[in-house]
């Protein structure tokens, strides 16, 4: 059966699509596209709420305890590995003051001595000028940034520290101090603020380095005019503790031809 639409020899025409009509179809193509990603996305859930966020951040708490207690055991192990190591291999005084010694340069043994803790905190949210002639702080003037700890550690380093802890780890020749948004990651862990930093040295040489630090006189602006928190304590004698996590130190090969 044939009717007026159809072509003499049975053949139906096909219709010609204009442009217009196909951007249509695109259209429709793109938008069932996103339909499906964004349910295989959400799964069942609402997908503008800040439960991703929630879950993320618990992540990152989890990961940063179970790094913890990875180095607690490490740290364990470590010391019976030395143990055996001395008792079948004792070798000479000698070696073993030697031994004692590089481990005290890498951080890895236990630190006494006088100290000196630098605290560092965020400013109340609803901070303003406190000073006349500054503007009123944007957030970021009211936080503690990567620059401000790495100016405290280098300071007491420039002051003669021997040892220095952040928080509750000690850092070593190839510890990074990172910060992440509102929060330090240090060795594989998560810290919010007050940031704690102590050092093992001098005391006096300790705080005059603080105070002659350019950086250090710089964030002090800011403490006096939006009230970043700082604290300067002498501590006495302390102890601090060896590193205990792992060390990956990396060096350079030859290219074979």
């Amino acid at each position: 059966m044939s009717n007026s639409a159809d072509f003499p020899g049975g053949t139906k025409r096909r219709g010609r699509l204009h442009p217009v009509r196909l951007l249509t179809i695109a259209v429709f193509a793109l938008a069932g596209l996103i339909f499906v990603t964004s349910f295989n996305t959400a799964k069942g859930t609402n997908i503008r709420t800040d439960a991703s966020l929630l879950k993320l951040s618990d992540l990152i708490q989890e990961r940063s305890r179970e790094n913890k207690d990875l180095e607690d055991s490490n740290g364990s192990l470590r010391g019976d590995v030395d143990s055996l190591a001395q008792r079948d291999s004792p070798g000479t005084k000698a070696d073993e003051a030697r031994l004692k010694a590089l481990e005290q340069n890498a951080g890895t043994r236990k630190l006494s001595g006088d100290a000196v803790t630098v605290t560092l905190a965020d400013a109340p949210p609803d901070a303003g000028a406190k000073l006349p002639g500054y503007p009123e702080p944007q957030p970021n003037d009211l936080v503690i940034h990567q620059q401000d700890l790495q100016a405290v550690v280098n300071a007491l380093w420039q002051g003669g520290a021997e040892g220095i802890k952040v928080m509750d780890q000690r850092l070593i020749s190839t510890s990074a101090v990172r910060c992440v948004g509102n929060t330090l990651i240090l060795q594989g862990r998560v810290y919010s603020p007050p940031y704690k930093v102590t050092a093992v040295g001098d005391p006096d040489r300790l705080r005059k380095a603080l105070a002659a630090s350019p950086e250090i006189q710089n964030y002090m602006l800011y403490v006096n005019a939006y009230g970043l928190g700082w604290k300067v304590d002498d501590d006495g004698a302390v102890t601090l503790p060896g590193y205990s996590g792992t060390v990956d130190l990396h060096h350079a090969k030859p290219v074979e031809p």
